[in-house]
C-alpha cells in the first residue's frame, strides 16, 4: 500500500514487515521533499519514522491517546492519521501545522510546542482515564533532549510516585547500538516486559525465601549477580529509582522489535520507561552528518542541503558579533542559552569565549536563576533567549532578577509574529509580561545599529533590562537622521503637523513608508523611534500633550498590555489630554504561515495600516469640523 492510500492507522496495521520497511522509506522521502520546500524540522522526524510506525500498529488512537513532547517529531504521526494528502501545506499558511492541532484531527490529543510538557499532560490523560474507569492507553513520546527540562523530572517523580498506569517512550537519538548490543539489550527487554517473566521471578524469590538458612543469602547473591549482569548493558536505575518499569535500551529502527516491547508494556499495570536508540536524521546523508544543523531548516536543495535562498543576516548574529567585541575589553560578561545556540546566534560568542558561554538545555527557569547568580557574583550575564521561552522562566524574572535589581539582560529574539512555527512560538506577549515588573527596563531597536548601541547601554545599565528583536536584522536607514540612542529617549525620525506616530521595533520602518505614502495626500506624519518601551519618554509625551495632535502606537505585539496601553496610562494619569489609537494584534493566538501573510492577517501589513491612519485622521478631522 502507498503512503497516499492510507486514511488511518488502521491501514498500517493490515502491513506486514516488509510492507511497513518500504512505508518506513516512502515517509522518509515524503518528509526530505516537504520540509526541502517548506522548511520545517528534519532531523528529529527522520529519526522517529520506525517509533511511530509502531506505535500506531500497537495502539489504536484516537481511543489511545499519544502525546508528542515538544511536537516537531510528529511529521510521521500526521501522514499514517489521513493527513498524507494534504503533507504538501505543511506550516505553509492556511496548511497544516508544525505541531499537533487539535482541530486538524481527532488522533491529536494534545498540542505542544513547547518542550518537556508530554509527561504532565500524558499523566492528566492517565487521571483522567481512570477516574472516568476507562481503560485505553495513555503514551508520552520524549526526546532525550527534552529530558533536560526540570517539568520532565517534576512529572516523572509525580507519576511514579502515585504508580499511574502510563507509558513513556524515551526517544534517546545521542546512543547508538551495535547489532549485537542490540539484540541483546532488545531480548533483555522484552524478556523483562513478560508477565512470564515477572510470575516467575516472583516464584523463584518465593521459593528461595523458605529454604532455610541458606535462602536469604542465595535470593541476595543471586540479585547481585542479575543486577551485574544488567548493568553491563542497561542503566535502569534512575527511571526505576523514580518508580517506573525500565525496558531497553531497544533498536529505534526495528519496527518488529518495537511491536514487541510497545504490546507487553501494555500489560503492564505500572508507569513503564521504554528506552529507544535512534539516530537523528537517519536516511538523509546531510541530516545525519549536521543533525544540529538540519533541526529546524528553511527550504534547502536536497542533493547538497544548502538553503534555496540566501539568508540574511540575523539580529541575533548582530548582538553576539557585538558581544564578542565588548567581551574583549569587559571580562565580566558572560553569555548563556537554553538549547538554543545556533537559533540564537550564540554559539558565535562560544567560538570566541568558550570559558565564558553556558548552555543549560531546556531549563529557561534554571538559566534566569543562574543569570542571578552570575550577577550576584560579580559577572554581567546576557541570556540568549526566544521571547516565547521567556515566557516559562516568569517567575525567576520577576522573584530572582528584578526583586533584587540584578544586572542581567535578556536578548529576546523571534519577537513579534513567528512565522511558519505558529501559534506557541509567536513573540507577542513579551512586554506584557515584563513591563509592569518593578527595576525592568524594556528596549526595541529599529535596526541593527541601534541594538548595538543598546548592548553597551544596557550593560552600564546596572539592573534588569529586555532588548525584544525579531528573527532578520534591518540595516540603519542612511536616508533618516539618526542620533546616539539614549535610554529613554525617543528620536523623531520625520516631522509632521498633522499626527503622531509612535513606532515601536519592526513597525519604525513600516511607519516611515506610510508616512511618505500620506506625504502624498497632503497628510503630514510625524514618525517617532519609540525605542525605550519602559520607562517612557515623559518628555516626548509631555510635549504631544500640549500640541494635542492624535497619537497612534504601532507595536507587533498585542494590545493589551503592550506599549499602546502604557501610552493610555500615561494619558489617562495626565487627565487624558492625549487622543491615542492604539494599534497591534488582537487578543487571540496568531496561527502559523510566512511573516507577509501573518502581517495582512493580523492588519499590520503597509497597506492596512496606510488605509486606517488615513481614515482615522479624516474622520478626526471631520469630527473637528463639526
Amino acid at each position: 500500500m502507498k503512503l497516499m492510500q492510507i486514511t488511518g492507522p488502521q491501514d498500517v496495521r493490515q502491513m506486514d514487515y516488509p510492507e511497513c520497511e518500504r512505508l518506513a522509506e516512502e515517509i522518509r522521502d515524503t518528509i526530505i521533499n516537504t520540509v526541502s520546500h517548506n522548511g520545517g524540522h528534519l532531523s528529529s522526524n527522520l529519526g522517529a519514522v520506525e517509533i511511530t510506525i509502531a506505535l500506531h500498529r500497537v495502539f489504536h488512537t484516537p481511543q489511545d491517546k499519544l502525546v508528542f513532547d515538544v511536537g516537531h517529531q510528529s511529521y510521521t504521526h500526521k501522514l499514517l492519521t489521513g493527513r498524507a494528502c494534504r503533507f504538501d501545506t505543511l506550516r505553509r499558511y492556511g496548511g497544516l501545522s508544525g505541531f499537533p492541532k487539535c482541530d486538524e484531527s481527532e488522533h491529536d490529543c494534545f498540542e505542544t510546542g513547547h518542550a518537556s510538557t508530554a509527561v504532565s499532560a500524558a499523566l492528566g490523560l492517565a487521571r483522567a482515564r481512570d477516574l472516568a474507569g476507562e481503560k485505553h492507553h495513555v503514551v508520552a513520546i520524549v526526546g532525550d533532549g527534552a529530558m533536560t527540562g526540570g517539568m520532565s523530572y517534576e512529572a516523572l517523580n509525580d507519576c511514579g510516585n502515585s504508580k499511574t498506569r502510563l507509558i513513556i517512550i524515551l526517544n534517546d537519538n545521542q546512543m547508538s547500538i551495535a547489532k549485537n548490543v542490540g539484540a541483546l539489550s532488545n531480548h533483555f527487554a522484552q524478556l523483562r516486559a513478560s508477565a512470564g517473566w515477572n510470575t516467575t521471578k516472583r516464584k523463584v524469590k518465593y521459593n528461595l525465601r523458605r529454604i532455610p538458612l541458606i535462602g536469604a543469602p542465595l535470593e541476595r547473591l543471586m540479585h547481585t549477580i542479575k543486577k551485574s549482569i544488567k548493568a553491563l548493558f542497561v542503566d535502569e536505575c534512575f527511571f526505576s529509582a523514580l518508580g517506573f518499569k525500565y525496558l531497553g535500551p531497544i533498536d529505534g529502527h526495528d519496527i518488529r522489535a518495537m511491536e514487541k516491547i510497545f504490546r507487553r508494556a501494555g500489560e503492564l499495570d505500572e508507569p513503564v520507561v521504554i528506552h529507544c536508540c535512534t539516530k537523528k536524521g537517519q536516511g538523509y546523508r546531510k541530516a545525519e552528518k549536521s543533525p544540529e544543523r538540519f533541526h529546524g531548516t528553511p527550504p534547502f536543495f536536497i542533493e547538497n542541503g544548502e538553503a534555496q535562498k540566501r539568508s540574511r543576516r540575523l539580529y541575533g548574529q548582530a548582538a553576539a558579533d557585538e558581544l564578542i567585541t565588548m567581551a574583549k575589553r569587559d571580562a565580566r560578561i558572560v553569555a548563556v542559552t537554553a538549547a538554543m545556540p545556533m537559533g540564537t546566534s550564540a554559539d558565535r560568542f562560544k567560538a570566541k569565549y568558550k570559558d565564558r558561554f553556558f548552555d543549560v538545555g531546556i531549563a529557561e527557569e534554571h538559566a534566569v536563576t543562574m543569570c542571578a547568580g552570575l550577577a550576584k557574583g560579580g559577572m554581567r550575564p546576557f541570556f540568549f533567549v526566544y521571547s516565547t521561552f521567556l515566557q516559562r522562566g516568569y517567575d525567576q524574572v520577576l522573584h530572582d532578577v528584578c526583586m533584587q535589581n540584578l544586572p542581567v539582560v535578556f536578548l529576546l529574539d523571534r519577537a513579534g509574529l513567528g512565522n511558519e512555527d505558529g501559534q506557541s512560538h509567536q513573540g507577542l506577549f513579551d512586554i506584557a509580561y515584563l513591563r509592569h515588573i518593578p527595576n525592568m527596563t524594556l528596549l526595541a531597536p529599529a535596526d541593527s545599529g541601534e541594538l548595538e548601541a543598546m548592548l553597551h547601554a544596557a550593560l552600564e545599565l546596572g539592573g534588569p533590562c529586555a532588548i525584544r528583536y525579531p528573527k532578520t536584522a534591518v540595516a540603519p536607514d542612511a536616508s533618516y537622521p539618526t542620533r546616539p540612542f539614549l535610554l529613554g529617549r525617543w528620536h523623531t525620525l520625520l516631522s509632521g503637523a498633522d499626527a503622531t506616530v509612535l513606532a515601536v521595533g519592526s513597525m519604525v520602518g513600516t511607519a516611515l513608508n506610510i508616512a511618505q505614502r500620506l506625504k502624498d495626500e497632503e497628510i503630514h506624519i510625524e514618525v517617532v523611534n519609540a525605542s525605550t518601551i519602559k520607562p517612557l519618554d515623559g518628555l516626548c509625551l509631555s510635549r504631544l500633550r500640549e500640541l494635542r495632535k492624535p497619537v497612534f502606537t504601532l507595536e507587533e505585539h498585542v494590545l493589551d498590555g503592550g506599549f499602546g496601553s502604557s501610552v493610555l496610562e500615561y494619558s489617562a494619569a495626565h487627565g487624558n489630554r492625549l487622543t491615542v489609537w492604539p494599534i497591534g494584534v488582537e487578543n487571540r493566538f496568531v496561527s502559523h504561515g510566512d511573516h507577509a501573510s501573518l502581517l495582512t492577517e493580523t492588519g499590520l501589513d503597509e497597506e492596512s495600516l496606510y488605509r486606517r491612519i488615513r481614515d482615522a485622521l479624516l474622520a478626526h478631522e471631520g469630527d473637528d469640523e463639526r
